[in-house]
């Protein structure tokens, strides 16, 4: 890589893995010399922008193409620069689009052209006095640019500013700042470029002495029932990921509808594509009754007036939430509103916000290259639980582990409920690595505590907005025939095993309740991982044996209390898992327990002791994740099916 495409990079990522200058898919940057140039892809993220996220144009190809004559009507403008523009692209197999600014970055003669959104400068450059505050405290080679539709329009703006500017300064401009958009800085140099950044930086805080708190409070009690229902009322063809936010700044916007106005409309053409150009506000917090009562008759309006559900919801005590498709959506949605609230309390110090008028709005949501954006930062996957929200427990290993990753392979969000934090925090790592839309969250929890399991469905609610399938799969073993087996961890197995299925079940049936009394024919699922031995008896593994036994018997009781709400509740009963921990860890696994136990006859190794439970499998086999990851699937597609224990054990139970 040339050493100048290697510092383009190293200043994307400077800039773009800072929420103060870049959010979403925001912002845009280019290298050039006399022949061609280098900008980011639409679409690509600043802070991981690689040498494959940016296009090589021809130079010369763009001269040529904007000295062409372009059809006033903006659609099939926009069109017909798109196409030159993807002509003037060099080596670009990926079919990838440049950045809808490369004209500007064409312009423009210095090397090196960034272009961000820092919330301090927009703070400034969202506001009333935005014009006077520049002239009287910029430099006079600075140049400003009122608003102007972005595209080809701003483009003939600059390109008209910019020649004026040559005229009487014999330069470029450096820094270019364009009211309720954001800034360029372009220079030679990377150096210079960080100089003018910092050049503006410094004279925006200095007239700003205005600060924000951003520190996460306490979620109100109310947000465990809200949630859920207003994720079903926001489902209509697809199913939505909810998150919450809370903190002194979104509270400080929320408390009332006067307070709810300054952050109704967009600032900046992101705040539009994103989070759609008005919120809905809930003024209620009197209880979860009313404050679903207030959204369910502002959603009808709203959907009356724009045709479209909101992304954004503001509700009094609660905070912002956000909905989309996916987790990576709603996430960026929470920031760039989130950035929009900083920006419409920092204007205070520059004559109060200046927001987008209707007309401008207007063009920003019917404009082709900021959707396609939108769209390409959507990123695109599919999956068999595409974007359900899944609870594991016991998933830190074993069963459990192997569960999670395949529910998240298959597209789900995944909570690694375990008590094992080391482990739970590297798996949710590892999977979070390669995910594209959903994500794995690890929440450190008890089974066998009641307020360790409520803790956990509260967090998992505030993190995705809801449930939609609680996995029960944490259990201990530890054999023992009357003679061994001590009251102590007789009672600490039952714990686990049976009351820790109970306590799930219990508290994931609260939002699973909530969610179906909003959306009917939405089934959802409360899945135990049992065992074979939940289906026989188990000698000198009665305290085991019993406890799953029970479990069958809580799945189909709750199986019958559960169905009028279309939650269904089945068990799963694996055989032997002999690669996993239970029954492979050296030191406390099954087979060294079993042999110290004389369980097997005859048994002299471990080995012995593995041969012996293979050879009672009809199958010759023990069982694997992806067997029981079929019986999974099998229960949570089919709506008919409840109450049931499923076997897994290569015939080696089978039901009358």
């Amino acid at each position: 890589m040339e050493k100048s495409l290697a510092d383009l990079l190293d200043l994307s990522h400077f800039y773009g893995k800072n929420n103060e200058f870049v959010i979403g898919g925001g912002g845009n940057t280019s290298w050039k010399d006399d022949n061609y140039l280098y900008v980011k892809a639409s679409g690509t993220q600043l802070g991981s922008l690689t040498e494959q996220g940016l296009i090589k144009l021809d130079r010369h190809l763009l001269d040529e193409l904007f000295s062409c004559a372009f059809p006033e009507e903006s659609f099939q403008r926009d069109q017909m620069i798109l196409g030159g523009l993807m002509k003037s692209c060099i080596d670009n197999e990926r079919n990838l689009r440049p950045s809808v600014e490369t004209p500007l970055h064409h312009l423009i003669r210095y090397k090196y052209v960034i272009h961000t959104h820092p919330t301090r400068i927009n703070a400034m450059l969202c506001s009333m006095d935005c014009r006077n505050i520049i002239k009287k405290n910029f430099p006079d080679d600075v140049l400003y640019v009122e608003y102007i539709d972005p595209g080809y329009v701003l483009f003939k703006k600059l390109e008209s500013e910019i020649s004026a500017y040559r005229t009487r300064f014999s330069k470029d401009p450096g820094i270019i700042l364009v009211q309720n958009h954001g800034v360029f800085i372009s220079a030679d140099t990377c150096d210079e470029v960080r100089r003018l950044y910092d050049q503006c930086l410094n004279i925006v805080n200095g007239l700003n002495s205005y600060s924000f708190d951003i520190n996460p409070i306490a979620l109100d009690e109310n947000t465990l029932e809200v949630l859920p229902a207003i994720r079903m009322l926001l489902s209509e063809s697809t199913i939505k990921i909810l998150k919450v936010r809370t903190n002194p700044l979104i509270s400080h916007f929320t408390v009332d509808q006067k307070m709810a106005e300054m952050v109704s409309l967009p600032f900046t053409p992101d705040n539009i594509v994103y989070c759609k150009a008005l919120p809905l506000y809930v003024g209620t917090n009197e209880s979860p009754a009313a404050i679903i009562e207030e959204f369910q008759v502002k959603l009808a309006q709203y959907r009356a007036d724009y045709g479209s559900s909101p992304k954004i919801i503001l509700i009094k005590g609660i905070g912002l939430i956000a909905a989309d498709e996916s987790i990576k959506m709603v996430d960026i949605l929470l920031d760039v509103f989130e950035d929009l609230m900083k920006i419409s309390y920092l204007s205070q110090a520059f004559g109060g916000p200046h927001f987008l008028t209707a007309e401008q709005i207007s063009f920003i949501e019917n404009w082709e290259s900021e959707n396609y954006r939108h769209n390409m930062s959507r990123g695109s996957a599919s999956g068999k639980v595409m974007n359900k929200i899944i609870i594991v427990t016991g998933a830190a290993q074993g069963f459990g582990s192997g569960i999670a990753e395949d529910l998240f392979r298959q597209g789900a969000n995944i909570v690694i409920a375990d008590l094992n934090e080391a482990k739970g925090m590297t798996l949710a790592a590892e999977l979070n690595a390669g995910a594209k839309n959903n994500r794995a969250i690890f929440i450190n929890t008890d089974v066998s505590e009641a307020s360790s399991v409520k803790n956990m469905i509260t967090k998992t609610v505030a993190e995705f907005g809801g449930l939609d399938a609680f996995i029960s799969n944490a259990g201990i073993l530890h054999a023992g025939g009357l003679e061994e087996m001590t009251p102590e961890i007789f009672e600490l197995m039952t714990k686990v095993n049976y009351t820790g299925y109970f306590l799930g079940a219990k508290y994931a049936s609260a939002v699973l309740k909530s969610q179906s009394r909003f959306r009917k024919g939405y089934f959802t699922d409360i899945i135990q991982i049992n065992s074979k031995s939940g289906l026989r008896g188990s000698k000198k593994n009665f305290t085991y044996a019993g406890g799953k036994f029970g479990g069958v018997g809580l799945t189909q009781s709750f199986a019958l209390e559960l169905i009028p709400f279309q939650i269904k509740v089945n068990s799963i009963c694996p055989g032997n898992f002999f690669d996993g921990p239970l029954w492979s860890d050296p030191e406390r696994g099954l087979f060294v327990q079993y042999l110290r136990s004389g369980k097997v006859p005859d048994a002299k190794s471990v080995e012995d002791v593995k041969q012996f439970y293979e050879n009672q499998v009809p199958a010759g086999r023990g069982c694997t994740v992806a067997d029981v990851m079929k019986a999974i699937y099998y229960v949570m597609e089919q709506e008919y099916e409840t109450g049931q224990a499923i076997p897994v054990t290569g015939g080696q139970v089978m039901l009358n």
